[in-house]
């Protein structure tokens, strides 16, 4: 697909770097002219996939975390990846309630919280390879016409 806007990030994995991250690509998305409630959508999204990759990935160690967005027509794509340890079993860390860090007080809704805010979100994972978040949100366009 030709995009009619991209963007690439590349940050370190440290908490700090979350709050960049989604105004980031919350800022990419403005052109698309985003209702306030859409902001709000598109910058939690992303911070649950940074801090996924920041606080699941690296456990304590150095890692990048990249990000891409990609605009066409009124859609917004957004790819969140890391070289980290990767995801044992994707479909059951997408169960609502499911943390392997339960000692950091983590809830385990960041997949769910993504789902619900995009229109589309798929998790790829290998491994010792890392992870990649794919998102998609129809942005800007009135969906209730009367």
């Amino acid at each position: 697909m030709i995009y009619d806007n991209e963007m690439t990030l590349n940050f370190r994995a440290v908490s700090t770097n979350e709050a960049f991250a989604r105004v980031a690509v919350a800022a990419f998305a403005l052109v698309l002219d985003p209702a306030v409630s859409e902001i709000t959508e598109i910058k939690t999204a992303v911070s649950e996939a940074v801090t996924n990759s920041i606080i699941h990935a690296y456990d304590s160690s150095e890692g990048i975390v990249h990000i891409w967005c990609g605009l066409k027509d009124n859609r917004l794509y957004i790819e969140i990846s890391d070289s980290g340890k990767g995801i044992d079993d994707v479909q059951t860390a997408m169960e609502p309630l499911f943390t392997t860090k339960p000692e950091q007080e983590r809830s385990g809704l960041g997949f769910t919280i993504m789902q619900s805010f995009m229109d589309k979100m798929e998790v790829f994972s290998e491994k010792g390879k890392g992870t990649k978040v794919v998102m998609e949100k129809s942005v800007g366009v009135c969906e209730n016409n009367g």
